[in-house]
C-alpha cells in the first residue's frame, strides 16, 4: 500500500468526501486504513466488568484505501504516490505533481 500511517489524507469519494484526517491503523491485506474522524459509528455496549464503557461508543471504521488520496506535505495538494531512487540507491515515495520526496 502507497498510504502509511500518519499520513495526511482526504477522502474523494462517499459519505464523508471532502473530509480529511491523519491515518491512524493500516490493514494491508484486506486494502483498508482507518482514518481519524471518517466513517464514524456507533455500536450499542453491554457493560463487562470494570474495562468496557457502556452505552453507545463512536469509533472509526475501516474505509477503503481507494477512497482516499494523499496531501502532498510540500506543495499541500492531493496527489498520487510514486516510488523513485535517491542518490544513496534508497527507494523513496515521490509526490506526482511536485516530484518531491514523501517521507
Amino acid at each position: 500500500m502507497k498510504i502509511r500511517v500518519n499520513d495526511e489524507v482526504m477522502v474523494v469519494s462517499g459519505t464523508d468526501r471532502g473530509k480529511k484526517g491523519k491515518v491512524h491503523r493500516s490493514f494491508p491485506q484486506e486494502g483498508r486504513i482507518q482514518v481519524e474522524g471518517v466513517n464514524v459509528r456507533k455500536r450499542h455496549m453491554k457493560a463487562r466488568g470494570n474495562i468496557k464503557q457502556a452505552g453507545i461508543v463512536e469509533f472509526e471504521a475501516p474505509i477503503p484505501v481507494s477512497k482516499v488520496m494523499l496531501i502532498c506535505t510540500k506543495c499541500h495538494e492531493l496527489t498520487r504516490v510514486g516510488y523513485g531512487i535517491l542518490e544513496d540507491n534508497k527507494k523513496a515515495r515521490v509526490c506526482k505533481k511536485c516530484h518531491e520526496v514523501i517521507d
